[in-house]
């Protein structure tokens, strides 16, 4: 009570003493920003098709067996599925399969998505996420004033999670480009999205922190927001208050599913090189050096003699591999690149991936209590882990990876991960085909699943797939995820519904 005394007593002050707080500080007026560069956003709706395995209600029963028949005939066949729930992440979850037309066989069904996106050019190239349209077989572009289009996927990079699709029209408004460098912590900046399907949707914020880096996502330094994003904000632009996009909103932390306060949006200027690239060859070439590199700490900072812990310590060097044939050592501290700065070990992977291989280019080391600078040929990470350049032929199936009954696609956490992370087991997840009413996400690792009581530490994809596909119908569950230094719960209620 006496909080809530107080407050009004403040409050009356404030008026009493003259004009608002609001109105002395001069709140910013966003309706110029909507009006001049929300025709130039739009939503991104997707639709892919998949194939489920049909399951009888009846037992699964040999052709020869003498009940056979009987189920054929007598068990009724199963009703279609209810359409799924928006997941967490944004997209919509699969209509249900039709009922099962005999104990087994394939059936094929949609599943859709809602993510955003923004017109870079005039004549219809479009910037969003990566995750929002490359696993698409059907992409629909809607403007504002209801104009739909169907649009083809130019490239994707999943490494820094940008996406270029292209619309066949000509005379668009484009949006206008900021510099990211130039956002200031504190700052106001604007989203504009689809957040659940709700179009043209206007939230602000300010700027909280910037060069933030993410677990697994090592080319990006992201600008962190307080900005509202909820899933289906995925692409979107965040405007600065001149109305000039300064970034995509790609990702928020949660421990929900829904917004907590965080958000974070890939820098323009690293999104429209990305997007340059893909443009104009199809995929992204980014270096590498060969060297598996840890953060300095203030210990390790004093042990080696160094003022401040900063660069990026290598504790392995690959045989073989550029940073060997330079001299590059492992024990050495890197503290410069190229001429440019490495402050932590999370900017040698930006700088490095963002020169170009073949480049040879000065690199600054600290060794034995003193600086040393070698010269090394910047080398090339395999396309094949870098970008996806093409959409599936008409006809032509993705290779098919086997999901469990949560919709996860998962493998065995290598033995370098769990040092890294510091766990003892886990699985993997590479890939969530439908997204189950929790905040899961490709890169997460499980460590344990707790049903029914009882708690189970995870060893193998094998284990967990396994267990899942032993739980009851309707079972409520809890994973315990690992993401980054975060530990997260995310439950499950109810969603086990195959047999």
């Amino acid at each position: 009570m006496k909080t809530i005394l107080s407050a009004v007593s403040v409050a009356g002050a404030l008026a009493l003493a003259g004009p608002s707080f609001a109105q002395t500080r001069g709140l910013p007026d966003f309706t110029q920003i909507v009006e001049n560069q929300g025709t130039a956003v739009v939503n991104i709706s997707t639709t892919q098709l998949r194939q489920r395995q049909a399951r009888s209600q009846g037992p699964q029963l040999d052709e020869d067996d003498p009940f056979y028949e009987f189920f054929r005939r007598f068990v009724p066949r199963g009703p279609q599925g209810p359409q799924g729930p928006q997941g967490p992440q944004g997209p919509q979850g699969p209509q249900g399969p039709q009922g099962p037309q005999g104990p087994q066989g394939p059936r094929e069904f949609e599943s859709s998505s809602l993510g955003s996106g923004f017109v870079i050019s005039a004549d219809g190239y479009i910037l969003t996420n990566a995750h929002v349209v490359e696993a698409a077989d059907e992409i629909t572009v809607k403007f504002n004033d209801k104009r739909e289009y169907k649009a083809k996927v130019i490239g994707v990079d999943r490494r820094t999670d940008v996406g270029l699709i292209k619309i066949e029209a000509a005379g668009l408004q484009p949006v206008r480009f900021g510099d990211a460098s130039k956002l200031k912590v504190g700052e106001w900046v604007v989203a504009i999205g689809s957040p659940f399907g709700f179009e043209n949707t206007v939230t602000a914020g300010i700027v909280s922190a910037k060069g933030r880096s993410l677990p697994q996502e090592n080319f990006v330094p992201f600008i962190q927001t307080d900005v509202a994003i909820n899933p289906g904000n995925s692409g979107g632009p965040l405007f600065n208050l001149t109305g000039e996009v300064v970034g995509i909103n790609s990702q928020i932390y949660s421990r929900t599913g829904g917004f907590m306060g965080l958000s974070f949006a890939i820098p323009i200027d690293v999104a429209l090189d990305i997007s340059s690239q893909l443009r104009t060859a199809g995929r992204v070439s980014r270096g590498r050096i060969g060297v598996v590199i840890q953060e300095v700490s203030r210990e390790l900072a004093d042990s080696f003699g160094l003022a401040k812990p900063v660069g990026a310590l290598v504790n392995a060097v690959e045989k073989g591999g550029p940073a060997e044939k330079a001299g590059v050592e492992t024990g050495d501290i890197i503290l410069k690149f190229d001429g440019r700065a490495v402050n932590g070990s999370s900017d040698l992977p930006r700088i490095v991936g963002s020169t170009k291989p073949g480049a040879r280019v000065p690199v600054q080391v600290w060794r034995k209590g003193q600086t040393k600078e070698v010269a090394v040929t910047v080398g090339e990470i395999p396309d094949d882990r870098v970008a996806s350049s093409r959409t599936a032929r008409p006809g032509e199936r993705k290779p098919a990876v086997a999901a469990n009954r949560l919709g996860l696609v998962v493998s065995d956490l290598a033995e370098e991960k769990r040092r890294d992370l510091r766990v003892q087991g886990g699985v993997l997840v590479d890939e969530v085909r439908e997204q189950p009413r929790a905040d899961i996400r490709a890169g997460d690792v499980i460590v344990a699943l707790t049903a029914k009581g009882a708690t189970t530490e995870l060893k193998s994809a094998k284990q967990f797939n396994d267990l899942v596909a032993g739980l009851d119908k309707g079972t409520t569950l809890t994973l315990q995820i690992r993401r980054g230094e975060a530990n997260i719960f995310a439950t499950i209620r109810g969603e086990i519904t195959g047999g």
